[in-house]
């Protein structure tokens, strides 16, 4: 599948039971509720959907569902996160036999590769694979960043297409729109510059709160595509309290959480995180509920024109 860089695609969750193995019915329960709402991809295995956590056959098993289930609807990317250039070359291709329609990479993981080291790292696996790729920038996370000059190089590589832009610096998204223009797609990683980073000229979101809200995440990305921006900064606005439980060390727990409010998943983590409790539980909670009892009436922001 020739993959559009372009809508909101969710960093799904990853779905446990409560003895700890794969809740395959919930899993695939959100994720018809996500393409229902209209979302354009779906992400398995980042941050969000505790990758860290999961072997090797529950990876296979979570993109052969999605693969199976979305059906060729939208492209499913997987996230590969590996400290050496061989596993991340096994990752990449055991995805593509999976049907994976494309991947999602952070630079090496554990060690704090140079600028050189990060750039073959890259084109090594790309040189591997036949999928898409979309380099996953995130140096306040991971402490590399992928910087324009090292993009340029990247480039060359005719299957690294996008970046998922979380550097959390808003006028990033202008630097790369100046220095390469359409030859790499922007995809904003950051849900509380989401909005921000669509005005100024991202392609997509890869978004965290929309496996709880994946309508209102929906709404506001095809609002501002169609320049109806006021409706759109009204959701947003709506949803900034929320979308901050995202920038957070317990985002797991936090969007979980969310998702159960929602009925949509559950609350159910891999240690060695532990569900919410005490204050933090409560805080959490109150911002969750909060956010459900002012939720928006959305209208049919499904196949908007654009607006004069």
């Amino acid at each position: 599948m020739k993959i559009e860089w372009k809508g909101v695609m969710p960093a799904v969750t990853t779905k446990f039971t409560d003895k700890d193995s794969l809740d395959l019915h919930m899993f695939e329960h959100n994720l018809e509720v996500q393409l229902e709402a209209g979302v354009h991809g779906i992400v398995l295995g980042g941050t969000l959907g505790e990758a860290s956590t999961l072997n090797e056959m529950e990876k296979r098993v979570l993109t052969q569902t999605s693969v199976q289930l979305i059906n060729g609807k939208v492209p499913i990317l997987v996230n590969i996160a590996e400290q050496s250039t061989k596993a991340a070359i096994e990752a990449a291709q055991t995805a593509e036999k999976d049907g994976a329609s494309g991947l999602m990479m952070l630079p090496p993981m554990r060690y704090k590769a140079g600028d050189k080291e990060t750039v073959v790292y890259y084109k090594t696996v790309a040189k591997n694979t036949g999928l898409p790729i979309m380099v996953y920038n995130n140096p306040v996370d991971y402490k590399i960043e992928v910087t324009l000059d090292m993009f340029e190089e990247l480039l060359k590589c005719s299957n690294i297409q996008a970046v998922k832009e979380s550097t959390r610096d808003i006028s990033n998204v202008t630097r790369i729109k100046n220095r390469f223009g359409d030859r790499l797609s922007i995809m904003t990683g950051v849900d509380t510059i989401a909005l921000e980073s669509l005005l100024m000229g991202a392609d997509g979101w890869i978004a965290g709160l929309v496996c709880a809200f994946p309508a209102e995440t929906v709404a506001i990305y095809e609002l501002q595509k169609a320049g109806r921006i006021k409706e759109a900064i009204d959701i947003y606005r709506w949803f900034l309290p929320l979308l901050e439980l995202d920038i957070n060390p317990k985002l797991v727990q936090n969007i979980k959480l969310a998702e159960v409010a929602t009925g949509i998943g559950t609350e159910n983590v891999r240690p060695p995180r532990l569900p919410l409790e005490g204050e933090e539980r409560k805080h959490v909670l109150s911002v969750i509920q909060q956010g459900l009892n002012a939720r928006p009436n959305l209208m049919n922001y499904k196949n908007l024109t654009a607006s004069l």
